[in-house]
């Protein structure tokens, strides 16, 4: 593990010297949700990825407003990455997108799995059902209960029961997430920049080419999301996994490998 100057936690494996992959984890967990495919893209690839502030190892607070989108860019220019492919996973996913917005020129294409963060548009039952239980629990101070609030909509996902997850799959990210909620926890109140306008307002200028992967246990916000940014991009492809929730990557490691080595070494050049 490094760190940046202003300490965002990374990993940087360079397998070869092509264009690196920049992989941007989900809200529910940190850099780690990309463990079963480092090792293979490492000793492959040009590959990055980092923990967001607040999560993971990133532990210290922003000097200011937090900007998720200004951590990831000074990463890259730490790490001297003028280009690359850049993978978000839910919030990372709209980070991503976000940081697509901001220095176009550094994005050769984005994978969002699935679209999520500032992508998500409509508070649909299902969300509002979380964020109701979730608040809940952390007004209380009952982490667990916070945490089991997550895997519940976010892992196991609607139309399933948990046990029809993989036990070690949940447990992996009740880890993640416990640990971004310990984090933040003595943080004072921390101010988050907006883009403006918010990205689904831009996706006119998203030239990059795009891969949206979304499952089918996933919520109907994140669908939504989907539709709004696969109907409103003009190089996009729409990849549907019916029996996945809302981590594909996680869920089905080689199969997603698979997916992201497919679509990088398609937009090559």
């Amino acid at each position: 593990m490094a760190t940046t100057p202003l300490g965002i936690a990374y990993d940087h494996a360079v397998g070869t010297n092509d264009l690196p992959i920049v992989l941007i984890h989900a809200g529910i967990a940190d850099r780690r949700m990309w463990d079963p495919q480092w090792e293979r893209l490492g000793s492959e690839h040009n590959v990055v990825r980092l923990d967001l502030r607040g999560f993971g190892e990133s532990t210290a607070p922003p000097e200011g407003a937090l900007s998720h989108v200004d951590d990831v860019l000074s990463t890259l220019s730490h790490l001297g990455i003028g280009r690359c492919h850049l993978v978000g996973s839910s919030f990372g996913a709209g980070v991503a997108f976000e940081v697509a917005l901001t220095a176009p020129q550094l994005v050769q294409s984005l994978l969002l799995c699935p679209p999520g963060g500032s992508l998500l548009a409509e508070l649909t039952d299902d969300l509002k059902a979380f964020f109701d239980t979730e608040k809940s629990a952390l007004a209380v101070g009952d982490i667990d209960a916070a945490v089991e609030a997550n895997i519940a909509s976010w892992v196991v996902g609607p139309g399933r029961e948990a046990s029809q997850v993989d036990p070690g799959f949940q447990d992996f990210v009740r880890r993640m997430q416990r640990q971004a909620f310990e984090v933040t926890a003595s943080w004072a109140d921390v101010d988050e920049v907006e883009l403006d306008p918010p990205a689904l307002d831009r996706l006119d200028d998203i030239k990059a080419p795009t891969l949206v992967l979304v499952g089918g246990h996933d919520l109907a916000t994140t669908r939504d999301s989907a539709d709004r940014v696969c109907g409103g991009l003009t190089n996009v492809r729409r990849v549907d996994w019916p029996d996945v929730a809302h981590l594909p990557s996680l869920e089905q490691p080689d199969r997603f490998l698979a997916l992201l080595l497919g679509w990088v070494a398609n937009q090559e050049g």
